[in-house]
């Protein structure tokens, strides 16, 4: 089984005072204000301070089915419909335990995200890896392949992390209808449903008609509203799941906590004009950091992120991944994750840009600048 990688890069990271990390995936903008005031205002209910419902409080249900229902276009009335959890990664465990047994598979486009893939293998059922195409985009042929009677799901994540590529609507129904035909299910992760680039646009599959008897899709506060530190995400879920996910929701969580529900309340009520707020930033941000991979075009081949914040970037070099990224940290002090990770079978680094506000961009720039010219023309045996 995997290790979590992310700790591990911290722990070379602290070894290197003063680093810049590009490695997790976090946004570099705060909660609006509306969640302080409402987590402030929450602690004088004595109800905020015991058990909720076990599926979430009806007002943060409500905000989030306004929410889904304009932004997505997925209508969720039906009771148990809609599930918050303590944020999407345990909204995919959930998921997962209640559609597969142990030995069942889950087919995972890569590269992958790496929580999914270690999920799935701690429930003692077996990630099948299926690659993309070279734009890393969705190769349905070999998706369809992949399927056989041990097959529970398919999980797509759009947009994507780790590349920052985007799923076109075509892709994605075209996906979601060959779950249906198959028999088994469609888990959309859209964790990063905010962060598209101009032209690309994102769908939420659970909108197509019918979708909701086998899609499960994923949502997250975590990177649309700096509110990682709260752990609050939710999920849609077909009819057929509701028993077995309050079983696993009143197993695992109990509840979703009292007081982080009163803060996504307020999140909620302030929209999707906040993470908006920053996006000419972001975009700035990804333009500069994209560029500078282009500019050394002989050494490395960055994706084209049209999405999320993440720019996955092939290195022409005879060295690991694992080796760049150290070197990176110990000698030019810049962090990134190596795409070992997300199960590349390249030397690939995942760099995050979403993390990176004006100061530390301006920092970072030239620190990724240096590591890159450094490996013109030699290897990087540590």
């Amino acid at each position: 089984m995997l290790s979590p990688v992310i700790p591990e890069v911290a722990s070379w990271i602290r070894a290197s005072p003063g680093t810049v990390s590009m490695g997790q995936g976090v946004a570099f903008f705060p909660p609006p204000d509306e969640v302080k005031t409402a987590a402030i205002a929450a602690m004088d209910d004595p109800k905020v301070h015991g058990y909720s419902l076990c599926f979430g409080n009806d007002e943060l249900l409500t905000l989030i089915r306004e929410k889904l229902q304009q932004d997505n276009g997925i209508t969720c009335d039906e009771p148990g419909s809609l599930i918050v959890t303590a944020g999407a990664n345990m909204a995919f465990c959930h998921a997962i335990h209640a559609i597969a047994d142990p030995g069942d598979e889950i087919i995972l486009p890569s590269p992958y995200y790496f929580n999914h893939h270690m999920a799935i293998t701690m429930a003692g059922m077996k990630p099948v890896t299926v690659p993309t195409d070279r734009d890393y985009q969705l190769n349905l042929d070999a998706l369809k392949a992949a399927i056989n009677r041990r097959t529970k799901a398919i999980v797509s994540v759009s947009p994507n992390n780790p590349t920052g590529a985007v799923y076109p609507r075509t892709s994605l129904q075209q996906l979601n209808n060959l779950c249906r035909e198959a028999g088994i299910f469609h888990i959309s992760d859209e964790a990063y449903e905010y962060f598209c680039w101009d032209p690309v646009g994102h769908f939420s599959p659970g909108s197509i008609k019918d979708a909701d008897q086998h899609t499960i899709s994923i949502f997250s506060l975590s990177k649309s509203y700096g509110f990682a530190g709260w752990r609050i995400g939710y999920m849609t879920v077909p009819a057929s799941l509701r028993s077995s996910l309050r079983k696993i929701q009143d197993t695992q969580l109990i509840s979703p906590p009292g007081i982080t529900q009163h803060a996504a309340s307020g999140a909620l009520r302030r929209g999707r004009s906040w993470p908006e707020k920053f996006h000419d930033h972001i975009l700035r941000a990804r333009d500069m950091v994209h560029n500078t991979f282009l500019n050394h075009r002989e050494i490395c081949t960055p994706s084209t992120p049209d999405g999320a914040f993440y720019i996955m970037t092939r290195f022409n070099v005879p060295d690991p991944p694992e080796t760049l990224v150290k070197a990176m940290i110990s000698h030019h002090r810049i962090g990134a994750l190596p795409g070992t990770t997300f199960g590349t079978d390249q030397c690939c680094i995942r760099f995050s840009y979403g993390a990176l506000d004006s100061n530390t961009l301006n920092i970072a720039l030239p620190r990724l600048e240096n590591f890159l010219r450094s490996l013109q023309g030699q290897s990087l045996k540590i």
